[in-house]
């Protein structure tokens, strides 16, 4: 292809109409539809998160369900739909999130419980011998 210097007239540039050849006409107004309410929200990369770890109960297959359908509903257009789907989707992902929080810390709290009997136990490994449960069990006794 061959390099050429190309030579406009001065009142026309490249892809656009010469000035002096037509004249605007007015304005185009494309309607976006209701743009004071933002969609709602689908969650769905929580779901997602919250179904690959753990899934206590399986809420976070629940989670992942009503996300799917918020999505789905929230494309066809029915905004009322995809927001009680994704009201529940947001619940059950709280709910999720929460047993996948308290579980570990359950185990990490019993974990440190049995540490410090053990520790207390005067050297004896023998958690069940020698009263070794009921003194377990002295620690949660209020």
């Amino acid at each position: 292809m061959d390099n050429h210097s190309y030579n406009f007239p001065s009142d026309c540039t490249p892809l656009t109409n010469c000035k002096s050849a037509r004249k605007p006409v007015g304005s185009t107004v494309v309607n976006m539809g209701n743009t004071g309410k933002n969609p709602p929200r689908d969650y769905l990369v929580w779901s997602l998160c919250n179904t690959l770890y753990v899934n206590f109960c399986c809420l976070g297959f629940m989670a992942l369900i009503y996300s799917i359908k918020a999505r789905d509903q929230k494309t066809q257009g029915n905004l009322q739909l995809a927001q009680e789907c994704s009201d529940k989707a947001k619940w059950y992902n709280i709910l999720a999130a929460g047993w996948n929080l308290l579980i570990p810390l359950l185990a990490i709290v019993l974990l440190v419980l049995l540490l410090v009997h053990l520790g207390s136990s005067q050297g004896s490994f023998d958690f069940l011998g020698e009263d070794g449960l009921q003194n377990f069990l002295k620690l949660f006794s209020w």
